[in-house]
């Protein structure tokens, strides 16, 4: 990270907590929900199948900025889907940081070719070893790997979805993130119980022993994009839930936190560990704000 843009988002920090402001400073942009994979505990994918225009893409990121964004998140279905015309997920790339986002990241299933050194971030989904990724996405993992090791920089994500199916696969994603060329860290999330697919959720015992592994797991040297000081409050769901900081925008419709806000009961049983990590970081969370300092100069 630059240490111009440091400054300002600690500047924003400052101005948000001593202040309550409620002001955005992460968005997401979806460009689509095409998907080309019909995964077990996804309930986002391919309800419209839309791939939307360049031009309407271009007026909701115009829109985040101005609402005052600067991490910004290109995200599906599948992103990669996403063309129009002769352009491609890289042109959404590079107009965002010409337009002055400071932070652009993408979102990927990482079936399609990895090519896109402009993004900071490609938080690409790994569900567990082959055999539990391969249960929830398809036979799909060999695909992936071979896909990173033929990436064209090193700022891959691995970004997974602990659920019922995968609880026992934490330390194989840890030790595949800090062995993989060309991936930099891997930042977890906990099931979040879509009402089709409540089966896959977490007790709070699971939590609780996956928060275990991931720490014992970062002991170990495993690049875990995640802050430990933020467990407790994940495991009993005692965070504050939406996260005014973060906003969704989908087909011109803007979304506070995320677009699971409006299934009634959703936000009690969130399972989102930036969901924790920002909300707890606003209120002054001490333990947060070190960590997360610590954290996101490592990683970004």
């Amino acid at each position: 990270m630059k240490l111009s843009h440091f400054f300002r988002f600690a500047a924003f920090g400052v101005r948000t907590i001593l202040l309550r402001r409620k002001d955005p400073i992460l968005g997401t942009v979806i460009v689509t929900d095409k998907c080309n994979l019909h995964c077990r505990h996804c309930s986002v994918n391919n309800i419209t199948a839309i791939v939307h225009p360049y031009a309407q893409i271009r007026r909701e990121m115009q829109t985040l900025y101005d609402m005052g964004v600067r991490i910004l998140f290109f995200c599906g279905g599948e992103t990669f889907l996403w063309r129009y015309g002769e352009r491609t997920l890289r042109d959404l790339v590079v107009e965002a940081k010409a337009m002055g986002f400071l932070i652009v990241n993408v979102v990927t299933n990482g079936t399609f070719p990895i090519d896109l050194p402009e993004a900071d971030l490609i938080l690409l989904s790994l569900d567990g070893d082959r055999k539990r990724h391969n249960m929830i996405r398809g036979d799909t993992y060999d695909t992936i790997m071979a896909n990173i090791a033929a990436a064209t920089a090193d700022n891959i994500c691995f970004y997974m979805a602990i659920n019922q199916i995968n609880k026992d696969s934490i330390e194989d994603v840890c030790r595949q993130a800090r062995d993989t060329k060309n991936v930099r860290a891997v930042s977890f999330n906990f099931h979040t119980p879509y009402p089709d697919t409540r089966e896959l959720a977490l007790s709070r015992k699971d939590k609780a022993a996956c928060c275990r592994t991931i720490v014992r797991m970062m002991k170990e040297g495993a690049p875990v994009f995640n802050l430990k000081s933020a467990f407790p409050y994940l495991i009993d769901n005692r965070f504050p839930t939406p996260c005014h900081q973060c906003v969704v925008i989908e087909n011109g419709k803007v979304s506070t936190c995320g677009r699971c806000i409006e299934v009634p009961g959703l936000c009690d049983e969130c399972g989102y560990f930036f969901v924790a990590e920002y909300t707890l970081l606003f209120k002054g969370d001490p333990r947060i704000i070190f960590e997360m300092l610590c954290t996101y100069l490592r990683f970004i």
